[in-house]
């Protein structure tokens, strides 16, 4: 293992820093940073050494720091580090610990990392951070319904109560962020270059994930291929709290998803997978799995990103099985680069399309949004349609009984979109699905179903890439 070796007080930490952490780190595998000690530092430590140390440790490339209080060639000298990175500034001055890296092999080199700056720590608070001050509840529409926030927080409360099921394609979300450096002068081409790489789970995954979040007894079932997005994505589920049963099928990569971004927006995406139905053995293993699970189940997910996992004969056999056991039935089809038809899901409870989805299932591209609405619900034998509009939000269509004398009853209704600076709409169908079909599932209504599911997407949208919901932050909301 080759070791790179920095030293310094490292006073107040700023970007100069950081540019040089990230070059030492890449010209090894090991970064070792020792901070000056306060009597080694003598006037020019205005930070106290723990604090300084602190600071150091809490780099993401710094794999070891500690304070040292001895001549400096000593110590490298005891550790012997393969490489010592020292600031630009220091090039053309007496360097003292060069003899000594030449008496045993060891190199001497100066950067202040000035090609690319670009801190971790600042990255990935764009993946962390959620600012609640963006959303706000639909409170016309929740007066249309008599819908009450303290109704609300009892439903969320009531999901700690539900069993579920998910099935469906399992995805992992790879988003890769950039630098950029230019045009090239070649061609017309945008060069970038990557400075760092965060996972997070998608697909049925996440719907499954957000479930075990908002409080449920979540277990889930997909097919995988056998490689390392697998191995990331049992353990994610597996510090989510979700059973899961995942099948090996070898002749498939499992699902990556590649997205490149810079400057918050997203350049490129790539997409590593395999579209074909998986065997008729797969099939038959997942049914008998989820046959058992079905005894004792209040809720079951179809998740489908048409990449395999639920060919149609296993799907007609789950919808069979569910509705003997009298299980909730909820299903989304997604068709972005692939094609998906959400009304080959017969008899749900909840279906979520996009309008663009609606429009493919249904085969029309002329109607107005309510004739569609009712169309596709029709030939999906559907009993709520939750229409999917991205920033114009949610059309709600809905089997009630119309009552004339009641001015109150709606067969249709909006919500609208509740964040108002929204980050990253990748995860906002699938916490949506989940939450609105965990409230029916509690015996909410569908109007209330809608408005708790909005609030999820919501929540979702505010920060980017997929991180499994949790019924704090929508109690959080509601209070």
């Amino acid at each position: 293992m080759k070791t790179v070796f920095v030293s310094g007080s490292f006073n107040v930490l700023h970007p100069g820093h950081l540019r040089l952490f990230r070059f030492a780190k890449e010209c090894g595998d090991r970064l070792i940073v020792a901070v000056q000690s306060d009597r080694i530092a003598g006037n020019s430590a205005h930070v106290h050494e723990p604090l300084r140390l602190d600071g150091v440790q809490s780099i993401s490339w710094v794999d070891e720091a500690f304070i040292f209080d001895e001549p400096l060639d000593v110590l490298i000298s005891r550790l012997r580090p393969d490489v010592v990175v020292k600031g630009k500034e220091h090039e053309l001055r007496f360097n003292p610990e060069l003899a000594l890296l030449d008496q045993y092999g060891g190199t001497l080199v100066f950067s202040s990392g000035e090609t690319i700056f670009s801190s971790l720590d600042l990255i990935r608070k764009e993946f962390q951070e959620l600012n609640f001050n963006s959303i706000s509840l639909p409170y016309e529409y929740m007066l249309r319904h008599q819908i009450k926030p303290a109704r609300l927080v009892e439903l969320v409360q009531q999901f700690s109560r539900l069993k579920i099921c998910v099935v469906g394609d399992l995805i992992v979300d790879e988003y890769i962020t950039c630098e950029p450096l230019g045009m090239s002068q070649e061609d017309p081409t945008i060069v970038v270059t990557p400075v760092d790489s965060t996972r997070f789970l998608g697909g049925a995954g996440i719907v499954a994930a957000h479930a075990a979040g908002l409080g449920a007894g979540v277990q889930f079932f997909s097919v995988a291929g056998n490689d390392a997005s697998r191995d990331y994505a049992l353990e994610v589920l597996a510090a989510a709290g979700v059973k899961v049963q995942l099948l090996l099928d070898d002749s498939r990569p499992t699902t990556l998803k590649q997205r490149y971004r810079s400057k918050g927006k997203s350049l490129l995406r790539v997409s590593h997978l395999h579209q074909s139905a998986i065997s008729t053995a797969l099939q038959t293993h997942l049914l008998k799995a989820l046959e058992v699970a079905l005894e004792s189940t209040d809720l079951l997910v179809f998740s489908d990103f048409n990449y395999g996992c639920l060919p149609q004969p296993l799907v007609d056999q789950l919808i069979v099985l569910a509705k003997s056991h009298g299980v909730l039935l909820a299903a989304d089809s997604q068709s972005s680069s692939q094609v998906g038809d959400i009304s080959r899901f017969k008899g749900m409870d909840l279906i979520t399309p996009t309008e663009h989805e609606a429009r493919l299932a249904a085969r029309n591209s002329e109607d107005g949004l309510v004739i569609l609405a009712e169309k596709l619900r029709q030939q999906a034998t559907a009993h709520n349609v939750l229409l999917k509009l991205g920033e114009e939000g949610l059309l709600i269509h809905a089997t009630v009984i119309i009552d004339k004398g009641q001015d109150d009853d709606w067969l249709t209704d909006r919500v609208g979109a509740l964040n108002s600076a929204a980050k990253d709409v990748a995860g906002a169908g699938d916490s949506l699905l989940i939450t609105s079909a965990m409230t029916l599932a509690c015996g909410g209504t569908i109007w209330e179903a809608a408005c708790l599911g909005s609030l999820a997407a919501a929540a979702q949208v505010g920060r980017v890439g997929n991180t499994p919901l949790r019924a704090e932050e929508l109690l959080r909301e509601l209070s």
